[in-house]
């Protein structure tokens, strides 16, 4: 109960009247709680001031409210001619403007190799925010206030003066905004190193900060396998401190994905269940309906092995599976997350054989359409073993969760683009109702729906409407959209916000990296040299190959499939 609700009970508990109509209110979530004040037999008012309010609104914790102001800045995005600034970083840049979540003063640096000038940038950018912003139309106002903050600076990343021409143009602005930098590196990972060794012998960054505050922000893939993950971070951090480096997943900046650690560690009821006393196993599941299209040249290098399973869903299980942190703060929750991934059992080859399941889809029918298979796609070699699907099961060798499987799975040419963890409970003891149904008592299961129709559902058994006695699986639903409206901010929104205030807790740590890396690394030495079987194909447009559904089966579960929102 609520410190509202509890006040409404503490003043209403000799006013029978009142009391019902205080709780019926509550129960019904009624938005005009009181349509005129509550008075005990004393005539003291109660809820005075809360008329046609909600108690939800009373009871909402600003948590960030303490959180470092964003100070003047400058912000430099190396590769700037490539699509991740049109459709991402400037796009968020922009409604963080739009806002007013950017401090007053700030610029933005885009630095590429091809010639142009600032007005010329302006308008390539200003034609893909037509096309790419969250909100449309572009509100023209803003636009003009907004591209008075963008410039341009040429140059090639091998290239010293144009780092000296960098660092000149910077010391113009002056202030903050020649000290406190943040260096967005959307480069090949192989270019990471050699950017910051400039920035460094210019003056731009220094280790440990100097006068204001510079940080480097790099996109993944973090290196193709333990030993180029490892490489990549001692490069990153030659000039740099690991405090000043932020690893973007961006899956991390969803809303979705964040409410994981809201849900768990700011509820009391589900935390007692959430061990291997009351968890049977859990699944999650990250779907996509399309195929690899015109990405065979980079999926043939990455697979999705390297591509999901390294990142997003480590991520993800991470996040459901973690300890409590001490603190809210970026360290604990970080260290947390990379102990869970160092409890997870190490997989010998022969447990890669047994746990982890490849596929890769052939022709087939999605959505009505017929799609070709992944050796008929652009760059993809004829006889290719490479996967576009992975099902693992995986222990945590902790007290929390000894014993309890978690089955990850991800894929591409599913039938629907879905992301989301299941929690299945235990099956009921074999008396009364579970006694009488047998295998159709359905098990309780908790689903976090992150994408789409974001939400959060429980699952029990309900008596079927009747004269006879009928006993059927019913949902209890919350939806982001219903409760909250469907505004959504961009990951990238998120994560550059973070960035510019020097809050790690959504980005990843080097060890947090190199542990993922070395999950990732077991499993592909373990496939080596071993073709695909005929029971890991799998059509587009299925839920994967006869072998996941084997995997699962080694122990009585099944796959329970997302299901297309309503």
């Amino acid at each position: 109960m609520g410190r509202m609700g509890r006040m409404a009970e503490s003043r209403t508990q000799s006013n029978p009247v009142a009391l019902r109509q205080t709780w019926s209110n509550l129960a019904s979530g009624n938005r005009a709680i009181a349509t005129s004040p509550l008075k005990n037999p004393g005539g003291s008012v109660i809820l005075h001031g809360m008329e046609h309010e909600h108690l939800d609104d009373q009871l909402v914790c600003r948590i960030d409210d303490a959180r470092k102001t964003v100070e003047p800045c400058s912000i430099v995005i190396f590769g700037a001619s490539g699509d991740l600034t049109s459709r991402k970083l400037i796009p968020a840049l922009y409604h963080l403007f739009k806002e007013k979540q950017m401090p007053a003063e700030c610029r933005v640096i885009g630095f590429a190799r091809r010639e142009k000038t600032d007005d010329s940038w302006r308008a390539e950018l200003r034609e893909a925010l037509n096309q790419f912003s969250r909100t449309k139309p572009v509100d023209d106002a803003v636009w003009t206030e907004f591209a008075k903050h963008l410039y341009y600076c040429q140059g090639e990343f091998s290239d010293d003066a144009a780092y000296q021409k960098l660092e000149a143009q910077l010391s113009s602005f002056g202030g903050g905004l020649r000290h406190n930098l943040l260096f967005y590196l959307a480069t090949s990972p192989s270019q990471f190193g050699e950017v910051v060794d400039k920035l460094h012998a210019v003056g731009l960054i220094h280790k440990g900060g100097g006068e204001g505050w510079q940080r480097i922000v790099v996109e993944k893939p973090f290196g193709h396998d333990l030993a180029s993950a490892t490489q990549l971070n001692a490069d990153l951090t030659r000039n740099v401190s690991e405090q000043q480096v932020f690893r973007i997943d961006h899956y991390l900046g969803k809303e979705t994905v964040q409410n994981i650690l809201m849900f768990r560690f700011s509820n009391s009821i589900f935390e007692r269940l959430w061990n291997r006393d009351s968890v049977d196993h859990v699944q999650i599941t990250v779907s996509e309906n399309l195929g690899v299209g015109q990405r065979g040249g980079y999926y043939e290098e990455a697979g999705a092995l390297r591509d999901m399973v390294q990142n997003h869903l480590q991520q993800v299980m991470s996040l459901v599976a973690m300890e409590p942190p001490v603190s809210l703060e970026a360290e604990p929750i970080r260290d947390e997350k990379v102990k869970l991934l160092k409890s997870i059992r190490p997989l010998t080859q022969e447990m890669v054989a047994k746990q982890v399941v490849r596929g890769q889809y052939f022709a087939g029918m999605v959505d009505g359409k017929l799609c070709p298979g992944y050796r008929q796609e652009p760059k993809v070699k004829s006889d290719s073993n490479v996967e576009t699907y992975v099902a693992m099961k995986l222990f945590i060798d902790n007290w929390r969760w000894s014993g309890v499987p978690f089955y990850l799975r991800t894929g591409k040419y599913l039938p629907l683009s879905a992301s989301e963890v299941r929690v299945q409970f235990k099956q009921t003891p074999n008396v009364l109702f579970a006694a009488l149904c047998g295998t159709k008592l359905d098990q309780n299961a908790l689903t976090l729906r992150l994408q789409p129709n974001e939400g959060i559902s429980l699952r029990f058994n309900g008596k079927v409407p009747g004269i006879s006695t009928g006993v059927r699986p019913v949902r209890m639903s919350f939806s982001y959209d219903t409760e909250f409206g469907a505004y959504t901010p961009e990951a990238y929104e998120r994560l550059l916000l973070e960035a510019m205030a020097g809050d790690a807790t959504l980005f990843i740590r080097r060890d947090e990296v190199e542990t993922a890396w070395a999950l990732v690394d077991s499993i592909r030495k373990g496939w080596e040299g071993k073709p695909l079987s005929n029971r890991e194909f799998y059509s587009a447009g299925t839920w994967g190959p006869v072998a996941s559904d084997d995997l699962l089966a080694q122990r009585g579960h099944v796959w329970r499939d997302p299901q297309p929102s309503k």
